[in-house]
């Protein structure tokens, strides 16, 4: 069973940054994809980045060039370094772990993979979440 729990949430001005971490157990990383989700006030869940089981990375366009997904193979720790924040960025973040249909070094997901009908939405683990608020 993996568990997954989340750190390093709080409030910042906008243009600051936060690192946000989600500390992963029960998974192999060959075996997974991983990612970060986002849910605000009164709106739906939506995908921030992700990670396949190789490496590969993708992101939500509103993201792209101020967030980056990383992870720590050997600690189990998925990283989102979040960097130029705005206020539109304000949610509560969730570390999410989805386990791809064949394991190992042959069989490669990309990001954008996890993020489709059979990554994430089809079978996704999700942690308790952190929250994010930035201020203006």
């Amino acid at each position: 069973q993996v568990q997954l729990v989340e750190s390093g949430g709080g409030s910042v001005q906008a243009g600051g940054s936060l690192r946000l971490s989600c500390a992963a157990s029960g998974y192999t990383a060959s075996c997974y994809c991983m990612g970060w989700f986002r849910q605000a006030p009164g709106k739906e869940r939506e995908g921030v980045a992700a990670i396949g089981n190789a490496g590969s990375t993708s992101y939500a366009d509103s993201v792209k060039g101020r967030f980056t997904i990383s992870q720590d193979n050997a600690k189990s720790i998925l990283y989102l370094q979040m960097n130029s924040l705005e206020p539109e960025d304000t949610a509560m973040y969730y570390c999410a772990a989805a386990r791809v249909p064949r394991c190992g070094a042959s069989y490669l997901y990309s990001g954008s993979w996890c993020f489709g009908a059979s990554g994430f939405a089809a079978s996704g683990y999700w942690g308790q979440g952190t929250q994010v608020t930035v201020s203006s």
